[in-house]
């Protein structure tokens, strides 16, 4: 491991892809030093040392804990990568259901950079939305100072300022995707996720065992619930890097053409197909979709019973929302008929299925199937923080991040880091952070 880590910075290229990956996350980060202009601070802050309530309070926390961001702090970049990402999602949903888009992106990179355009614009159009909604948010909170609450310039300043944050967080996950390693707005995600952690674990050290009013069994018992954290905390790490790697691989055999004496082809190849094709996507729909209503209906004082993983409604639907946007993701993004077409055209098929119809079914079959273990799957990783904030009592800001959207990204942009990384060292003959050793054949000799 250390050995990898060294090997890094002997590569001159991959040297300086870290080091510049690094230097834009610490300027993004400096972005959330600046308030936005006439808010109050001491409030703002007092509200942030408050854990969210209410289901405004529940959805500005948890859009900002997907999203880099920091809605409840009215900081420069409290919008992070948020715009973006929702006009990302919308394009990549119309692809699918328009035809014309779909044309357009399969001309190739002059298509993708005609609809990446249109999403740039897009940005701008919800950052102007979503900048309404975050000056809703200061000004029923109390959190605009007097002489800035009726003033004109409060609305125009705070609309620029987080529209001109947002495009420019853009701008610095792209230039990571560029000059960077991995992707760079998965990297200002896991970013703002991560920077929650000290302080989320620093309040936990200093009210279950550095509470002078605690004795020393209630201490013992804190002691115990921190061990009993971290030996969750690896256990799911390791269980989401196993469901994130796992796959379904699909034998395809190509066929044997024969010109003059020569035989080509006949080589057998796999179709791999992930367990967890659809990723962290149906967590976030279906979390989005249980606290938009609860917050709405606290608007008007009526208290919902069916809060996202709270109670027998709550966990119902959260289970059986995540299945229907597990599946209806599937659905958009994979496609076995083309699949099936694709194969038949370049001589290839299934051993034991009939080329074009039968493959398309089997190969439906399979991904229904593998897509049924892995919607429980996410259930299990949605549900487990509150379930454990219950039977352990740790706090709830501290069991997040044993489950739910923050460590299914987390795992997934460290893993994505590590093969790009891995990758760099292979490609000029350094050893990697995967031991690759030699192969014993039956007979005694190596493969």
């Amino acid at each position: 491991m250390l050995q990898a880590v060294s090997n890094i910075f002997k590569v001159p290229e991959l040297r300086r892809r870290v080091l510049y990956t690094f230097a834009m996350l610490v300027v993004y980060r400096l972005g959330f030093q600046f308030w936005l202009p006439g808010v109050d601070t001491a409030k703002v802050e007092e509200l942030i040392q408050q854990p969210a309530e209410g289901g405004l309070g529940q959805l500005l926390a948890f859009a900002s804990a997907i999203t880099g961001g920091a809605l409840r702090e009215a900081k420069l970049f409290s919008l992070g990568i948020m715009p973006y990402i929702s006009a990302s999602i919308i394009f990549s949903l119309l692809v699918k259901v328009i035809p014309s888009l779909e044309a357009l992106q399969k001309e190739g990179e002059a298509g993708r950079r005609r609809i990446n355009e249109w999403t740039r614009y897009s940005t701008v159009a919800i950052c102007l939305l979503q900048s309404g909604f975050v000056i809703g948010f200061l000004k029923s909170g109390g959190l605009v100072l007097p002489e800035w609450e009726s003033s004109l310039l409060f609305y125009v300043s705070t609309v620029i300022a987080l529209t001109s944050g947002a495009m420019f967080v853009m701008w610095v996950g792209e230039r990571i995707s560029e000059s960077g390693v991995g992707n760079g707005i998965s990297l200002i995600i896991m970013a703002g996720i991560i920077a929650d952690m000290p302080a989320a674990l620093l309040q936990f050290l200093t009210d279950e065992i550095f509470n002078p009013a605690l004795n020393r069994q209630e201490v013992t018992f804190g002691v115990l619930k921190l061990v009993a954290f971290i030996a969750l905390f690896v256990a799911v790490v390791v269980a989401v890097v196993l469901m994130q790697q796992s796959q379904r691989r699909i034998p395809i055999q190509q066929q044997k053409h024969t010109r003059g004496r020569r035989v080509y082809g006949g080589q057998l190849h796999y179709l791999p197909f992930r367990v967890n094709s659809a990723g962290v996507m149906p967590v976030i729909f279906a979390q989005s979709l249980l606290i938009l209503p609860a917050m709405l209906l606290g608007r008007f004082g009526v208290r919902a019973d069916f809060a996202y993983g709270h109670g027998f409604w709550g966990i119902t639907l959260t289970i059986a929302l995540i299945y229907f946007f597990t599946y209806f993701w599937i659905s958009l993004m994979f496609n076995p008929v083309e699949i099936a077409n694709n194969m038949k055209e370049h001589g290839s098929f299934i051993p034991g299925v009939r080329p074009g119809r039968k493959t398309a079914e089997y190969l439906e079959a399979i991904m229904n199937r593998i897509t049924m273990v892995g919607a429980a799957f996410l259930c299990a990783v949605a549900l487990l923080p509150n379930l454990v904030s219950a039977l352990l009592g740790i706090q709830i800001y501290m069991a997040h991040f044993l489950g739910g959207t923050g460590i299914l990204i987390i795992v997934g942009v460290a893993l994505d880091i590590v093969q790009k990384i891995e990758s760099h060292l292979l490609m000029r003959h350094y050893e990697g952070f995967i031991k690759r050793g030699r192969i014993r054949a039956r007979r005694g000799g190596t493969i």
